[in-house]
Order: structure tokens, then sequence, then C-alpha cells
């Protein structure tokens, strides 16, 4: 019988593939399960739709994660932390904190856990902060720290 898979199957293969199993394995494992349907032409033709419309959904995603990596490369965030003299500091600067003060000085939503800080920022100055906003599109944020 042939199986169009729903789902990952280990060592029969990929989403959306169409693979030849035997008829009890189908009719008593993936078919229950939902990791597959029977190969019928409908079923063919509604896959092929689906994924029509799962391509058409990805590269919406991919525009608005282009437009959103330009708006975000033109301005920058201003963060204040604490110092004391000759521009020690006390404590760091987060993820968290980037992303608060996106949210109130922009008005973006930018999740904490997309930015990659290698390490906390420790002194004052402009540093260049990555935001991976989708697998193909990464921004660089400006964050200006100043003392408080």
């Amino acid at each position: 019988m042939e199986v169009v898979l729903l789902e990952d199957v280990k060592a029969l293969g990929k989403k959306g593939e169409l693979v030849k199993v035997n008829d009890g394995y189908a009719r008593n494992f993936i078919l229950p399960k939902k990791l597959g349907v029977e190969a019928t032409p409908k079923n063919l033709n509604d896959l092929k739709l689906k994924k029509a419309n799962e391509a058409k959904i990805a590269a919406e995603q991919l525009a608005a994660a282009k437009k959103l990596a330009e708006e975000i490369e033109e301005k920058s965030v201003t963060v204040t932390i604490k110092a004391g003299e000759g521009g020690r500091t006390f404590g760091s600067v987060s993820t968290k904190e980037i992303a608060k003060a996106a949210l109130d000085q922009l008005g973006l939503d930018i999740d904490k856990k997309k930015m990659a800080l290698p390490e906390p920022i420790k002194s004052l100055g402009t540093v260049e902060v990555l935001v991976k906003l989708h697998k193909d599109v990464t921004a660089k944020l400006r964050v200006k720290v100043v003392e408080a």
C-alpha cells in the first residue's frame, strides 16, 4: 500500500513523502496514529494544495521579516546602567533589558531569545546586537549604553 506521510516517521521517511509499506503496517500503525494517509488521487491533490499554501505563507513570513529587519537596522535603542568613577559599570545589560527598551522606545516587540548576545554588555558605549528574525534574515540593532 502506498501512503503519504503527514509526519516524520523514523526509518520510513519524512513528512510529505510518498512511501510504499506493507498493508498491515499501514492499517495497524500509520493510519490509526494519523502519521499518514492512503495515497488516493484526492489525498495527493489535497497535499499539493496544502504544500502550495504553506509555501505562500513561508514567503509572506520571509517578506515580513525582511521589512522588520530594515526597520530595526535604521533605529537604535538607549539603555541606562549605573556606573561609578572611570566609567566602571555596576552589573550588566542583558537581552531582557534590550527587548524591554525596544518595546518602550521603538514599539517593536522583539523576543529576547532571538537576540544573539555572546556575553552581557558591561561597558558604556554603542554595541551592535544581532537579532535573528527568520532562518534567512538577521538584523543588527544598535544599543547605546549610557550612564544613569
